[in-house]
């Protein structure tokens, strides 16, 4: 039985992970059946204290990606809530983000919902994404709920009801809904008819983005790829950030000579695009992208976005377009919650965005949804397509670097690695100033410096003991040379892994 402290090792930030397949060596199964039956009776016991309801009062929605543990996993969640006698919506295979949209439809109004994902992780991981109404938990959450699963036991029980419940279908009818009000069409229209698009959903949970939204609507979805739910991965990593990933989606649009390609992550919280021509649409072409696409609705407004994006994309969003950039933390959730914050003061926010392509509008419950973001490019691309235009000439004047690589610098045998990262930090910045470098301002992470053609930033990794070196250059060789300077600001620290520099 997991005591708090191996209990508390799940936590990922503002979700659970870990190992739930045994047989990778170094990797002890710790996810277990047991351990996600008891997170949920802690999770149980948060709904309980939030609503003020009794475990027999709460409708709790559960749904998974297509990986392999799911099903016993999902047992294991059922298994607790029909202990406790909470009702439980049995979603299937779903994506995260309708998750939440659990809560909201009418059709199905649960208290609380739980998704079983690990986003992009190996096939033998896996873990939990929890929502109230209120959105996503927040990090501080997960340790409560992992608190208070240390106090219970593995419980099952016969189940009160257990509804099975086709979540992806209200999901979708939601969805193109959006799309044929946005086109002024009627909601059985075909409002996409003359469009090819091809989905890549990386055998994880996106593939009723081609056939239930796109074909519904008329689009021709030919040269669609790896649809068909598979734990294994077997063709590529279902991460946008991937570049095997991303050439895949990419041959796919050349090959079938398609107008847009959209690729998704494994729980469709994520996205990215390839135009007709190749041309790839994520990091920060993909928030230059959402930027123009809401800047006419929200003139002046401000971007929150995470804080390694590119010179010529502040330059294109300030510049260009009219709007603020608001350069935060890394991590999804920093980046919405401090959207939230800009809105609740005053100041107009529609979009909170990562490179990573988690994208969350306020507009759509400052829901990191890849799915919708797939729905706003599709709206534009067909209005473009009536205006006979290309939606490329939207992001035509977003000045892309020459180059960008990361360097991750690990931590060798520091045991509080926090603490040593931060005195780096300091070290290097004082450093950077003495050299006469110059330092950018403002800035929420890490420590940024300005080179004449480009930028580096050192920051802390979110979860792990490493240090990320971002480094972008507007001219070939410029990454080497920025690199070159680098090393010396960070001579002398023995714990800290350079060779890769």
């Amino acid at each position: 039985m997991l005591n708090e402290t191996e209990l508390l090792k799940l936590q990922n930030g503002s979700d659970v992970r870990g190992v739930a397949i045994a047989g990778v060596e170094g990797e002890p199964l710790n996810l277990s059946a047991e351990a996600v039956n008891r997170i949920t009776g802690g999770f149980i016991k948060f709904l309980v204290d939030k609503l003020g309801k009794t475990p027999e009062e709460l409708r709790v929605a559960v749904g998974h990606d297509s990986r392999l543990s799911a099903p016993a996993l999902k047992s294991a969640v059922i298994n607790a809530l029909s202990a406790q006698r909470s009702e439980v919506l049995d979603c299937g295979l779903a994506s995260t983000p309708a998750m939440f949209m659990s809560i909201i439809f009418d059709e199905t109004k649960a208290d609380g919902a739980i998704m079983l994902t690990a986003s992009h992780l190996p096939f033998n991981r896996n873990g939990m994404k929890f929502f109230t109404a209120d959105g996503g938990l927040e990090k501080s959450d997960i340790t409560v709920v992992l608190k208070n699963a240390a106090k219970v036991r593995e419980m099952s029980g016969a189940p009160r009801g257990v509804s099975p419940c086709d979540l992806i279908e209200h999901y979708s009818k939601h969805l193109r809904g959006i799309i044929c009000r946005e086109l002024d069409v009627e909601d059985d229209a075909r409002p996409l008819e003359g469009m090819h698009i091809v989905v890549d959903a990386g055998n994880g949970a996106g593939g009723f983005f081609a056939t239930k939204i796109l074909e519904p609507l008329g689009a021709d979805t030919g040269g669609s790829q790896f649809l068909e739910p598979d734990g294994h991965f077997p063709n590529h990593i279902p991460n946008p950030e991937n570049a095997a990933a991303m050439e895949a989606i990419r041959k796919a649009v050349l090959d079938h000579k398609a107008d847009l390609g959209l690729i998704f992550d494994t729980d469709v919280d994520r996205m990215s695009a390839v135009l007709s021509n190749g041309e790839a649409v994520n990091r920060n072409a993909l928030i230059a992208m959402m930027a123009a696409i809401l800047a006419p609705k929200y003139p002046g407004s401000t971007i929150v976005t995470d804080s390694v994006t590119s010179d010529g994309l502040k330059d294109f969003l300030e510049g260009e377009l009219g709007l603020k950039q608001h350069r935060f933390k890394r991590g999804y959730k920093n980046v919405i919650n401090e959207c939230i914050r800009l809105n609740e003061s005053g100041t107009v926010s529609p979009l909170a965005i990562e490179t990573s392509g988690h994208g969350a509008l306020s507009e759509n419950y400052y829901l990191d949804d890849g799915a919708y973001l797939a729905v706003k490019l599709l709206i534009a691309a067909a209005r473009a397509r009536r205006e006979g235009k290309q939606l490329s000439t939207l992001i035509e004047k977003l000045r892309r670097p020459a180059e960008s690589r990361e360097f991750r610098l690990k931590l060798v045998d520091v045991e509080d690695f926090k603490a040593y990262g931060a005195k780096v930090l300091e070290e290097f910045e004082r450093r950077a100033i003495d050299r006469g470098l110059e330092t950018a301002t403002p800035n929420h992470e890490g420590v940024r410096l300005n080179f004449d053609g480009g930028w580096a930033l050192l920051r802390m990794s979110l979860h792990d003991p490493n240090m990320p070196l971002n480094v972008e250059s507007d001219e070939a060789g410029g990454v080497d040379r920025i690199a070159e300077t680098l090393r010396g600001l960070l001579d002398g620290f023995d714990q800290l892994d350079r060779s890769m520099l």
